[in-house]
């Protein structure tokens, strides 16, 4: 059983897996810092200073400054402003991944693959497409 564990990690999809699901990870965490760093504070600015991170819902009825004070007093709270980072990490990581997919896609387009045969008008056998006469009915080709 150990054997076969060794021969199925060592495949070339496994090792493949693995260092995709690494590098996802970091790139999940480029894209989380783009968004938290540069997209958020330009659109916070835009909409009256607010700051998505610190946008949240006590639900003990109390009000808080901020969600750090918040979560320090230990009340629950809805965190809608890390659910909107969260779905705008979302859109772009999936956006950037549809680019690389359709990259991808246009550069493995296989070859178009050249004709060898065509087909007798007479008896529509597939013969050479250099050839004069049909070997198989005879008539001669154009």
């Amino acid at each position: 059983m150990l054997k076969e564990f060794k021969t199925f990690a060592m495949r070339g999809n496994v090792i493949d897996l693995a260092i995709g699901v690494i590098i996802g990870g970091a790139f999940g965490k480029i894209i989380t810092s783009f968004v938290n760093d540069i997209i958020m504070p330009p659109i916070g600015l835009l909409m009256g200073k607010v700051n998505f991170a610190d946008r949240f819902i006590p639900l003990d009825g109390k009000t808080y400054e901020t969600l750090t004070l918040a979560q320090e007093a230990g009340a629950p709270t809805i965190n809608y402003g890390l659910f909107i980072n969260t779905i705008i990490d979302f859109v772009i990581i999936a956006f950037v991944i549809f680019l690389l997919i359709r990259q991808i896609n246009k550069l493995s387009k296989p070859a178009p693959v050249e004709q060898t045969t065509k087909d007798c008008p007479q008896c529509f056998t597939a013969i050479p497409i250099k050839a004069t006469r049909c070997p198989h009915c005879t008539s001669e080709l154009t």
